[in-house]
């Protein structure tokens, strides 16, 4: 090419480029917003918008599980799944949301763990039924149901995944990029460290909530106060490496015990807390 050759670029105007930016952004905000869904949540007694609706939560959550559980061993142990579920059952059904169907794992792990994702799948560790009384797994699991109640497994999603990643769910790709989606999503909620941590406020809500809903389903909510000592036990026991996703989180223990105890003196439980196999009125 010599020198007197040139290449000479077609040059927009300014005024052009601004007007087809403006056109993208319009059309990617409402392709963003078609997928929107908004609701209030008795759970937040807030007003919220998800991109990912119920029907693509619960589908994400079964691909999810059907993840999980070929990372993580789960227990099948009769006695142990029956008291999991006869407890779960009776807080789940006093849940904010009744729009999903409540699922309950065992996991064969000595860890105090226990965790959600999105769909309504919920975990808990062998060693903490090992340690727990029926009350305080009770409210456990009430703040686990609680973290579902409130959506914060899928706001998480929303505000840490890429675009993309929310609209593969939206529009329930199959294949590898189903795949790809499922296996992001379990690494975010599950196994990264970095990103397994609810806000102060997301923990404080779900205990709020284990409150009431414990009170409701006839179980006494002082469980997640003696639970906590147990976790802080733990924790002086084995330092502070030790993890547990039930502390992952910014407020400390003794903050979410006082918390809790304010929440219980609101409306005081009756003096006999029942168990799951107590029969009512005796």
């Amino acid at each position: 090419m010599s020198e007197q050759t040139k290449i000479i670029a077609p040059c927009l105007p300014q005024t052009s480029i601004s007007y087809v930016l403006i056109i993208i952004i319009l059309f990617l905000l409402s392709f963003l917003i078609s997928g929107c869904v908004t609701a209030y949540n008795p759970a937040t007694g807030r007003k919220e918008t998800l991109f990912i609706d119920t029907e693509n939560e619960v589908a994400l959550g079964k691909d999810m599980d059907i993840e999980i559980q070929k990372k993580l061993k789960q227990l099948k142990e009769p006695r142990a799944e029956f008291r999991l579920n006869s407890i779960a059952s009776r807080v789940a059904s006093f849940s904010d949301r009744q729009d999903l169907s409540y699922h309950f794992r065992v996991i064969k792990e000595g860890g105090l763990n226990a965790f959600a994702i999105p769909g309504g799948f919920i975990y808990l560790n062998s060693g903490l039924m090992d340690i727990a009384t029926d009350d305080e797994l009770a409210c456990v699991l009430a703040h686990e149901i609680g973290h579902v109640a409130a959506r914060h497994s899928v706001k998480k999603l929303q505000a840490t995944m890429a675009y993309g990643f929310l609209r593969n769910i939206a529009v329930g790709l199959t294949g590898k990029e189903s795949a790809e989606t499922v296996a992001q999503a379990v690494d975010l909620l599950v196994f990264n460290p970095a990103t397994l941590a609810y806000s102060r406020q997301d923990e404080l809500l779900a205990d709020r909530l284990a409150v009431r809903y414990t009170k409701k389903a006839g179980f006494n909510p002082y469980g997640m106060i003696s639970f906590f000592e147990k976790l802080k036990k733990e924790q002086n026991e084995k330092g502070p490496n030790l993890r547990i996703e039930i502390l992952s989180s910014h407020p400390n223990l003794d903050e979410r015990i006082k918390k809790v105890q304010e929440e219980i003196e609101v409306e005081p439980p009756r003096p006999k807390g029942r168990g799951f196999l107590d029969v009512p009125g005796s």
